[in-house]
Parts: C-alpha cells; structure tokens; sequence
C-alpha cells in the first residue's frame, strides 16, 4: 500500500520530484504521484484529498513553484502531514516559493524543505512513517551510516 504521495501543481514539477520518488523507491516505498493545481483545479483538491485519507496515504509531498498555494491548500483541507517542497521556476530563483509556503498561518501547518529540495522531503517522510516502522527506522539508520561512511571518505580527495 503506497503511504506517500507527492503531488504537484504541474508536470515541469516532475524534474525536481521524480528523484524523490526514486528514493523512496529504494527504501521499498511506492509513492502515489499526481498533478493537482491549487490555481487551475481547485476542486480537485478536496477531492484528491478525501481520496489519500481513505486509501492509507499518512503523508503527502506537496512541490510548488511561484505563489505556491497548493502545499497550504492541502494542508487546510487534512490532519495529515503535508511537506512543501518550494520549486525555482521563476525570476526569484524559488525564493517567492519558499517564503510562500513557509508563511503559513497559525493552525496550518506545513513543513517546508529547502528550495528543490525533494530529496530531503522525502526522507523526512519517511522519518515520519519510521515513528511506527521499526523497518523503516532499521532501512534510515543503515542510509545515514551510509551517508556517514562516504564522508569520511572524501578526505582521500584532498591529497
């Protein structure tokens, strides 16, 4: 059963998100991937939202470029973790993106990453299933002494 969805306002969002979705892949998570406007479908939204509730989505993902309303959007319709992802796709460099998505008002929260920062996003999904997957929790831990592993390897690039 996939848990994760990630969706964006457009598919030009896919170049920033399809990484995401290839790792949670790898950590054995199918993520349930959709387009849905905030501006051009808002309909959809409700929709799209009683749909993840009621098929085991526990987080969503939610990628936005320029006014970036959907990762709010969907936070104001669910009790859900949502996690905006601000995309660069405009003349301001995502920075309107970002503080787009990280202004949210009091009550809806939205946990926002880094500009194009899908990777992140996902792994902080996955640490938010990991709080009751001792599986998942084993698969992070192995990632980080990965992660952790290679760094220190990176001093053999300095001779």
């Amino acid at each position: 059963m996939k848990r994760i969805a990630i969706v964006m306002g457009s598919d030009s969002d896919w170049k920033v998100m399809k990484p995401a979705a290839e790792l949670l892949k790898e950590f054995e998570e199918e993520s349930h991937n959709q387009v849905v406007s905030a501006h051009r479908t808002p309909m959809d939204l409700g929709t799209f939202v009683t749909w993840a509730e009621a098929n085991g989505i526990k987080v969503i993902v939610a990628a936005a470029g320029g006014a970036a309303h959907l990762p709010g959007m969907l936070a104001a319709y669910t009790t859900l973790p949502v996690i905006g992802v601000p995309v660069n796709v405009t003349s301001l460099n995502g920075l309107d993106s970002l503080l787009s998505i990280v202004q949210m008002p009091k009550g809806i929260p939205v946990a926002t990453v880094a500009i194009d920062g899908a990777l992140n996003a996902a792994l902080l999904a996955l640490r938010i299933l990991a709080t009751s997957d001792a599986g998942l929790t084993e698969k992070l831990t192995r990632h980080r002494e990965t992660m952790m592993r290679e760094s220190r390897e990176k001093t053999k690039n300095l001779t």
